[in-house]
């Protein structure tokens, strides 16, 4: 796919979002109880920034791996983000992780839109991407307890289906084992799925006039 310029994702962020069909695309099979189109009572809400910028003539994103002493989800891959406080928005919330997390400056950053919201059942959050864009490359600084390592993916590499690998997994519910598909980005030697690939699926999606 050519390079993604700041025009079409700007675009793309205009028009009605894909959504779930796009999140779907990505998302392990089956669900075992999980049903995207309900988010439960009491759900916690989130926010995650998927950060565009320039780095070698192309855009990029910036994931992270999750440190190995946090609660869930440790050691996979991640937007920057966390809980969104009270009397806070999901924009503001969103930045300020950024900032604690991979130390980007919250002034260096133009909002430019929402993603589809998506229920994480494990963690309880209710995750609401906001999309970011800095016109330069962030001196990347890492919360070292929380973030194990910044992955810099480029644009065009979330793109391409080469990237896109699929394994076979087993999950246990009710006392049964189940096996389980479980679709994942390989970039940069991680599996990038669940959630993350969840929303990266759409953020591709976007991309598409």
């Amino acid at each position: 796919m050519p390079a993604a310029t700041l025009k079409q994702i700007r675009s793309g962020l205009l028009r009605p979002l894909p959504g779930l069909d796009a999140q779907l695309r990505m998302a392990p099979s089956p669900r075992m109880g999980w049903d995207p189109l309900k988010f439960p009572d009491g759900a916690r809400d989130g926010a995650g920034l998927l950060l565009v910028y320039p780095h070698e003539a192309t855009l990029h994103v910036a994931l992270t791996v999750r440190g190995a002493e946090l609660r869930n989800h440790t050691g996979q891959v991640s937007l920057p983000g966390g809980r969104v406080d009270a009397g806070e928005t999901f924009e503001a919330a969103a930045l300020r992780e950024a900032q604690e997390e991979i130390g980007v400056e919250p002034t260096a950053v133009e909002v430019l839109g929402r993603l589809t919201p998506l229920h994480i059942p494990v963690s309880g959050f209710l995750l609401h991407p906001i999309v970011g864009f800095a016109s330069v490359r962030p001196a990347f600084q890492r919360a070292e307890w929380e973030v194990a390592r910044i992955i810099e993916a480029p644009v065009s590499l979330l793109s391409d289906p080469a990237v896109v690998r699929r394994e076979l997994g087993t999950r246990t519910m009710n006392g049964r084992t189940i096996e389980v598909d479980v679709p994942y980005f390989d970039i940069d030697g991680e599996k990038v799925w669940g959630a993350t690939a969840m929303v990266l699926a759409e953020f591709c999606a976007i991309l598409t006039p």
